[in-house]
């Protein structure tokens, strides 16, 4: 069966039944239905589990051939719920681009998924909607007090606030607006991000409170002014309304897994684009009612968990006790020089060759930011004895335990051995040591060669005369103290995506570097990577499809 049609074959619980559960009364529910709910942040006040342990999902360098980081964190909090330990497990949304483009379904895999996944996948309660209506209306009103008469004085060939649409459109990526007279606006070049994209989305996820939501909004700078000076929402007087357009996509979203466990999902920026983390509100719910809260961070450590440890973990005051690192045979092996078409053979020679990148990721998570970590090998029908064999082998020499995870295939049942060892590690309370990679009093280069170094294992950083330019404004506006989030692939350690495995010694270009002040970080951006994606010759689209009683397939 297909993930979709698996999801489709599990009768659901009502989502109070769900709540209840989780020890969350009826009164914090909003419901959208029988199987989705929004979680008023009341419940924050409310209750707080001062002994919660975070468990953080990770993962290997990704390829083509997939490694099932979402699949293996929901078999995990599954498995967590097996052996009777009370446990919730928080996740990101999906964005419509991904799901209509390359990637298909973005709520787990076989059974290990949450549900209803048709739902989760589309248009869930609205969030990504609201985000981008939100963005828009910034733009709006920007350009309308252009229009107006400019009282801000802003340059229009200074504008860097993009419109923002939940689609991967290529041709949106520069376009040319207000033509067509004085009576349409004033012309000028402008673009699309997709949503997941947008500050917004960042600043959704950080916020805490209505409060500190509307007080983000406002810090956001839209563009400059003639003299170069900084122009933000609040100065266009826009905070509030868009604060009102999230009064409900600021609350975390109740869903559950296949087998009933409890799911927050809620918020959706990308790791290579953005921050790559579920809402910082959500991570805090799912705590908040539960002893084990299990949650992933986008891509590879070298991104999504980077980010939520130096950005997310900084300004929550958060502190994983475990981090799981998801690893696959088949991804190894690409990335000791196998095609993916070759993957289905067993080949030791080549997955040697692929382990370096394992090893990097245990020693990020374990030597720099000195974190306890399992590997967690999502094991396909094709690997052999021999190859899971050598993997452990290897493993054990770095002092770090790998368990096997079958959890497409069996469910929880296929991560009991997992959820055991989660288990023991958060009880010796190993996360004393943790410390984040860099000081907020460094420098902005001396972050971003901090991040590269210590985490990338690239030996230089060289800047653009753009990326330089801008980085001395934001020192001279004082924003050089905040953490930065590097855009980069997701397929190398490097910028290139081509360099596969376990690269060292590599410069990192830096084209660009601009400010989200909402969010409270530096975006540098590496590489080719574009803030709006495409699709691909043949999107994921093709395979979607209604029946005339209304039941979706093809979604994944």
């Amino acid at each position: 069966m297909t993930d979709i049609e698996i999801a489709q074959s599990v009768k659901m619980k009502n989502i109070t039944d769900v709540a209840n559960s989780a020890d969350i009364d009826e009164k914090y529910l909003e419901l959208y239905g029988r199987y989705k709910a929004k979680v008023d942040l009341s419940l924050l006040d409310d209750k707080k589990h001062a002994s919660s342990k975070l468990i953080l999902v990770t993962a290997i360098t990704p390829t083509s051939a997939g490694e099932g980081k979402t699949t293996t964190t929901i078999g995990l909090a599954d498995a967590m719920k097996s052996i009777g330990k009370d446990a919730v497990v928080a996740l990101r949304e999906p964005s419509l681009g991904p799901v209509f483009g390359v990637k298909g379904g973005a709520a787990g895999g076989g059974w290990a998924q949450v549900v209803p996944m048709e739902d989760i996948n589309l248009h869930f309660t609205g969030d990504f909607h609201a985000i981008g209506a939100a963005n828009n209306l910034l733009a709006a009103m920007l350009d309308n007090h252009i229009y107006h008469g400019n009282s801000l004085n802003i340059d229009p060939r200074r504008i860097i606030w993009k419109r923002c649409v939940d689609m991967n459109d290529r041709q949106l990526r520069f376009v040319t607006d207000g033509l067509g007279g004085r009576i349409n606006g004033t012309p000028r070049e402008d673009g699309y991000d997709i949503t997941a994209a947008s500050e917004i989305m960042a600043v959704l996820c950080l916020a805490s409170s209505i409060k500190d939501l509307k007080k983000r909004l406002s810090e956001i700078i839209v563009g400059y002014t003639y003299d170069d000076k900084p122009v933000t929402a609040g100065d266009l007087k826009a905070q509030g309304a868009m604060a009102a357009l999230l009064k409900d996509a600021i609350k975390p979203n109740l869903v559950q897994t296949l087998e009933g466990t409890p799911a927050f999902i809620h918020g959706g920026p990308f790791a290579n684009i953005a921050h790559g983390c579920n809402s910082v509100i959500a991570t805090k719910c799912a705590m908040a009612v539960s002893d084990y809260t299990i949650t992933e961070a986008g891509f590879g450590s070298d991104l999504g968990a980077e980010k939520f440890l130096d950005i997310k973990c900084r300004y929550a005051g958060f502190k994983p006790n475990v981090v799981v690192i998801v690893a696959t045979v088949r991804a190894l092996k690409m990335h000791g020089g196998l095609k993916k078409s070759e993957l289905e053979t067993e080949n030791l020679e080549s997955l040697e060759k692929g382990l370096p990148n394992l090893i990097r990721h245990i020693s990020n998570i374990k030597d720099v930011y000195r974190l306890s970590c399992v590997i967690a090998i999502n094991r396909f029908p094709s690997d052999t004895d021999a190859e899971i064999n050598l993997l452990i082998e290897k493993c054990k020499d770095l002092g770090v335990n790998v368990k096997i995870s079958t959890v497409w295939s069996d469910g929880s049942n296929g991560a009991i051995d997992l959820a055991h060892e989660v288990v023991r590690l958060c009880e010796e309370e190993s996360n004393k040591d943790f410390s984040f990679l860099y000081d907020l009093n460094s420098s902005i280069e001396q972050k971003i060669e901090t991040i590269v170094k210590k985490i990338y294992r690239g030996s230089s950083v060289s800047y653009t005369k753009n990326a330089e330019k801008e980085i001395a404004k934001l020192k001279a506006l004082g924003y050089d103290k905040l953490p930065v989030c590097i855009a980069k692939t997701q397929y190398s350690f490097s910028d290139d995506p081509s360099k596969l495995c376990a690269p060292s010694d590599f410069d990192i270009n830096i084209k660009n570097v601009k400010i989200s002040a909402g969010a409270g970080f530096i975006v540098v951006f590496t590489g080719n990577i574009m803030t709006m994606p495409g699709l691909p010759k043949s999107p994921a689209a093709e395979n979607v499809d209604i029946s005339d009683k209304s039941i979706i397939s093809g979604l994944f």
